[in-house]
């Protein structure tokens, strides 16, 4: 069910995309910038009415000019060396993306690597805790049927296959 893609997450043609966002959900850089300018403005407009999101939360807005019919928003923690809490609300974001997906009754989401570029979680440490959180939570979700993991580089890439490996997926 879980796929490992190496890509652009903007060209992915799922049900929903989720958006690697700040806690404002008004645009910012990486994945964040690329979806807000793929998408055009109508998607800052609406994410204006949402009065932002917590860390480990998610929002779900309409796609805009994107292939997916959603993009939902979720908040990952800045990494802080370990000890406030970053993994719990790393697993927290990816479980509550998946609840809004399949509240909505979708059958296909692409994930980014939350947290790991400007928020600097170490990939290593992310990449179990991000495919732990898929494998798990997207049982409760039976019309979720396919989960693609987006990476954007080389090294992205290598580290959820290894961690995707070693979870015997």
């Amino acid at each position: 069910m879980i796929r490992i893609v190496q890509g652009d997450i903007t060209a992915c043609q799922t049900d929903a995309i989720v958006n690697a966002a700040n806690n404002s959900l008004l645009g910012g850089g990486g994945v964040d910038g690329a979806i807000h300018a793929a998408a055009g403005p109508a998607l800052l407009k609406e994410c204006r009415t949402l009065g932002g999101c917590a860390t480990g939360g998610a929002k779900i807005t309409g796609g805009y000019k994107l292939p997916a019919k959603y993009v939902i928003h979720v908040v990952g923690p800045v990494w802080q060396g370990g000890g406030a809490g970053e993994e719990a609300l790393l697993y927290s974001c990816h479980k509550n993306a998946l609840r809004l997906a399949g509240e909505k009754g979708l059958a296909s989401i692409a994930f980014p690597s939350v947290s790991t570029g400007v928020y600097r979680f170490p990939l290593h440490l992310a990449a179990p805790i991000a495919l732990l959180a898929l494998q798990t939570e997207s049982a409760q979700w039976p019309t979720i049927t396919s989960i693609a993991m987006v990476c954007f580089d080389d090294a992205t890439f290598a580290a959820y296959t290894r961690a995707l490996a070693a979870q015997g997926g």
